[in-house]
């Protein structure tokens, strides 16, 4: 059975690297019906925080990943940890190391200065004499001396790291607490992982884990090491190219299926495809499909496919999500044709709610441009014929309102733009939205006419 976990540090909250990470384990683990594990790597207790775990909790909720069991957390499993550094103690397999950090200090400086890499010399490896005084040790574990590690990953192909490249690492601090490295073995074994997903900055890591594992004779799984996310200059992400918090794109306006479908496509691909409804990411993920290079993250892209999901979404289900922007269309009579008008035109569901607004409230503002290019020659004597026939018929749906415009039009002899500019600044402030006609229907006659009339009372 395929097992695989994601496994985030409580410090700070899920970015979509993390996300993106997080989904590719999470597609492979159903795509073969097997598990999916979420642990949260809490040993730093001084640095962790029960805001991040969560936020963390709250983005898989809101992207729709689940995970089987409860989730596992490091913090309360520190019992199991200590059993396996007993247990490599007195093997022999790993020793206490007595070094002070001022030794340490000075022993790297000097290599330093000789220009030598700077690393612990495995001056306590075979110590068996009397410890120094008032030292609390550390727990290092004995590295190969001599030899390669070598591991298979499912994207980047044989790796091989020189034995004498590592050094005898610690595996639990001078307090006791256990290091990165050892507890993450331990889990990933004791969880029964197979497959390990995960960035590619965690691939130096690799090395020592397989020490841990072949250590404790426990079965290395299989590991793949994702290139990152670059910005489009091909830099580090950072949080103004995108690389926030999860839960500010449900804050800007996205869907989570748009999420997701913009970081599968980020270093992974299916023949030309760019919309994978989750049902097709997981007949067709596979991991040793992800791309050996670094992808570019592009906002535009995110866009192109938050719109296409908008314009799929059905009007009930906008109108729900439209509340988190305080706009509440339950009980308005012309929800249909003013979410239809829109949706075609939305990148996300904030700008999806600003252009409703726009058409629901009055102007409180007209456009100076739009003003300067719509209002001139007769667009009053224009706007003054509309008015009349308007007061004088019952008009409701988008076809009495272009009836009436198509009327003045063809009474005065003009081009649609002379009348259409100066309507349009009168009902929205400026010269651009959807068609006149539907905004008319979706406000009201009464409306139209006090927006009509204000803006001829302004100019």
């Amino acid at each position: 059975m395929v097992v695989t976990r994601f496994a985030p540090s409580p410090t700070g909250f899920l970015h979509i690297g993390g996300l993106r990470t997080a989904l590719f384990n999470w597609l492979w683990a159903r795509k073969n019906g097997g598990k999916f594990i979420l642990r949260i790597e809490d040993t730093d207790l001084s640095r962790n925080s029960q805001e991040a775990t969560e936020a963390i909790l709250k983005a898989f909720d809101w992207v729709g990943l689940d995970y089987d069991g409860e989730v596992a957390y490091q913090s309360k499993r520190f019992n199991i940890y200590k059993k396996y550094i007993n247990k490599l103690l007195d093997e022999g397999k790993a020793y206490y190391c007595y070094m002070t950090k001022e030794e340490l200090d000075k022993l790297r400086q000097e290599q330093q200065e000789r220009g030598e890499r700077p690393r612990y010399d495995r001056r306590y490896r075979d110590f068996t004499g009397t410890p120094p005084e008032g030292v609390k040790p550390v727990v290092r574990i004995k590295a190969p001396l001599e030899g390669d590690i070598i591991f298979e990953d499912g994207i980047k192909g044989t790796i091989t790291i020189r034995a004498e490249e590592l050094d005898d690492f610690i595996i639990a601090r001078s307090d006791g607490t256990p290091t990165y490295n050892f507890v993450v073995a331990i889990d990933d074994a004791l969880m029964g992982v197979t497959d390990i997903i995960r960035g590619d900055d965690h691939l130096y890591n690799t090395p020592k884990q397989i020490i841990v594992y072949e250590a404790l004779g426990l079965k290395l799984p299989k590991f793949y090491h994702v290139p990152m996310i670059l910005n489009e200059q091909g830099k580090k992400l950072s949080k103004r190219d995108g690389a926030m918090d999860v839960m500010e794109y449900k804050k800007m306006g996205y869907l989570p299926e748009a999420l997701l479908n913009f970081l599968v496509r980020l270093g992974w691909s299916y023949k030309d495809q760019e919309i994978f409804t989750l049902e097709e990411m997981l007949e067709l993920f596979d991991p040793k499909d992800i791309n050996k290079s670094a992808s570019a993250y592009n906002l535009s892209k995110l866009d192109w496919l938050n719109s296409h999901y908008i314009k799929n979404s059905s009007n009930d289900r906008l109108i729900k999500l439209l509340e988190d922007y305080d706009l509440f269309l339950e009980s308005h009579d012309k929800k249909e044709i003013l979410l239809d008008a829109l949706k075609e035109r939305a990148k996300t569901i904030k700008e999806l709610a600003d252009m409703a607004k726009e058409i629901l409230e009055s102007p409180k503002e007209y456009d100076e441009k739009a003003v300067k290019k719509a209002l001139k020659g007769e667009y009053k004597e224009i706007l003054n014929l509309f008015l009349d026939k308007l007061k004088s018929i019952d008009a409701h749906l988008p076809v009495d309102f272009h009836k009436i415009i198509e009327e003045v039009v063809k009474e005065k002899n003009i081009g649609f733009g002379k009348i259409g500019q100066p309507l349009r600044v009168a009902l929205v402030g400026k010269l651009s939205g959807p068609d006149l006609s539907d905004i008319m229907a979706i406000i009201g006659k009464d409306e139209t006419i006090n927006r009509v009339e204000k803006l001829l009372e302004n100019f």
